[in-house]
């Protein structure tokens, strides 16, 4: 059963959003994500200051199965990238909610977080209820 934390948001396309402020989130993949992807050997993620628009693609990562799109669970600009993953993208299979994060983004707009998962929804979504 895969772990789903309480205080996130999810997408359809297994990618959670940790509310940081009013207007920035930090974003990854989630532990189904990764467990369907099996070991990670690379991530490519966008750069600081770049304009992402939700339900887009950001970057991908790359497993010794296949490589997979990130999408952007919001719309805004990349304020933060956790550059731990260039050297260590192991850290998406071991902590997928905590070192293993993807990008922080200020979000444009109030209603960025419209239309994302609540923790219940998802864990019925993946079958986890």
């Amino acid at each position: 059963m895969s772990e789903v934390q309480a205080n996130l948001l999810y997408t359809k396309d297994h990618e959670w959003v940790e509310k940081l402020s009013e207007t920035v989130v930090r974003v990854g993949i989630t532990d189904f994500a990764q467990d369907q992807l099996g070991d990670i050997v690379f991530v490519e993620l966008p750069k600081v200051g770049t304009t992402i628009t939700a339900n887009e693609s950001i970057g991908s990562v790359e497993s010794v199965k296949t490589v997979s799109d990130i999408f952007s669970p919001v719309s805004g600009k990349v304020t933060a990238v956790n550059s731990t993953l260039e050297g260590s993208p192991e850290l998406v299979n071991s902590a997928s909610f905590a070192e293993g994060w993807m990008v922080e983004v200020e979000v444009s707009g109030a209603d960025a977080l419209e239309g994302l998962l609540t923790a219940d929804e998802y864990a019925s979504y993946i079958g986890n209820d």
